[in-house]
């Protein structure tokens, strides 16, 4: 989460892809394209989140059907299913930042394919190195990023464009079906 935020904080505004570029209020036709882009940059930077996520999720998948495919088919499953609302994430606010539900299929497959490639390039270049530390260093770094991210853009715009408490029922709802899931994997 640390470093995400710093990032966040000391990159440009104009190179950041967090912030809005170039608008005015003179600039927009009124609040409705404003909240479009605002949209846009949400689904866009949850994208770029998923997809920096998803990497080592495919390393890790990859790694544990090497070492153990009886451990594997369970992560698998659980990648699977976790999959769905991250590609929800990410199409839904660029669908209705555009109205085109090509673009936002694309871009929410574009940001799990880094899966699978984060398998191959992982493969590639961390198999030499590959032990319980580095596993935790990539997990801990991911799972900061998603909560800055979560914390940062998805939860506001929940509040902003829809019923927030529904938000926050789904992200405790979240948590307590990844509690149940490590309890019964232990």
């Amino acid at each position: 989460m640390l470093l995400i935020g710093l990032i966040d904080r000391f990159v440009p505004e104009d190179k950041n892809p967090h912030e809005i570029h170039g608008l005015s209020p003179s600039e927009t036709n009124g609040k409705q394209k404003n909240e479009k882009t605002k949209l846009m940059r949400t689904g866009l930077f949850t994208a770029l989140a998923v997809g920096i996520h998803n990497f080592p999720e495919g390393l890790a998948t990859f790694i544990s059907a090497l070492q153990e495919p009886s451990v594997a088919i369970p992560i698998v499953v659980a990648i699977a299913i976790h999959n769905i609302p991250e590609g929800i994430a990410v199409s839904v606010p660029i669908y209705y930042a555009t109205g085109n539900k090509k673009r936002a299929f694309w871009l929410s497959f574009a940001s799990g394919l880094s899966e699978p490639i984060g398998a191959a390039i992982g493969y590639l270049l961390l198999l030499p190195f590959m032990n319980e530390m580095v596993y935790g260093i990539l997990f801990a770094v991911v799972a900061g990023i998603m909560v800055f991210i979560s914390l940062d853009e998805l939860l506001p715009s929940a509040r902003a464009y829809g019923e927030h408490h529904l938000s926050i029922y789904g992200m405790i709802a979240g948590m307590a079906v990844m509690a149940v899931s490590l309890w019964l994997f232990i």
